[in-house]
């Protein structure tokens, strides 16, 4: 039990650790912040830790690509954001491409472009000037989504959650 605890933390940390070098250093840059594909990491995490650990990890490495990249007036939008954007995927089936986590896109899709236009508006008390920001939020769900698909097909392939499971299904 302890051990597995330990293996899941692990995973959490390298998760947390490529979501932060997909996000900080894999982007375009836009009118507000940055455009990127960490999404697509955190939905891969979604659909292979339990929801705690899933939660860390999209909350962290938000949280360090904002503080590190100069964007920390993002974190706490980043960090609610990336928590809610979990909760649709799931890891109870055999392969992580599944109807279920391929629907789940959609409410996470829609919580990211949602979230962050109402952070904007927030951040900035202005709700016309945010809507510039729409379509390159929609650009970074669309290029994390076929991210998240295009990679978990290929880790469905090589079979990751059983290994990940010590080749039980979950």
């Amino acid at each position: 039990m302890k051990s597995r605890k330990i293996q899941l933390m692990c995973l959490a940390g390298i998760f947390t650790a490529v979501v932060f070098v997909f996000t900080a250093y894999l982007h375009i840059p836009s009118h507000t912040g940055y455009t990127h594909i960490g999404d697509g990491v955190i939905y891969l995490a979604a659909c292979l830790l339990p929801l705690p650990y899933a939660m860390f990890v999209g909350a962290g490495g938000a949280l360090l690509a904002d503080c590190l990249t100069g964007y920390a007036i993002w974190v706490p939008g980043s960090v609610i954001i990336k928590i809610f954007a979990v909760l649709f995927f799931s890891r109870k089936s055999e392969k992580i491409i599944c109807w279920r986590n391929i629907l789940a896109l959609l409410p996470a899709c829609a919580v990211c472009i949602g979230g962050y236009y109402l952070y904007e508006a927030l951040i900035t008390g202005n709700f016309a000037a945010p809507l510039a920001g729409i379509p390159g939020y929609i650009t970074q769900s669309v290029l994390s989504s076929i991210f998240f698909i295009a990679v978990g097909l290929a880790m469905d392939k090589l079979n990751v959650k059983q290994m990940i499971n010590g080749g039980k299904s979950v």
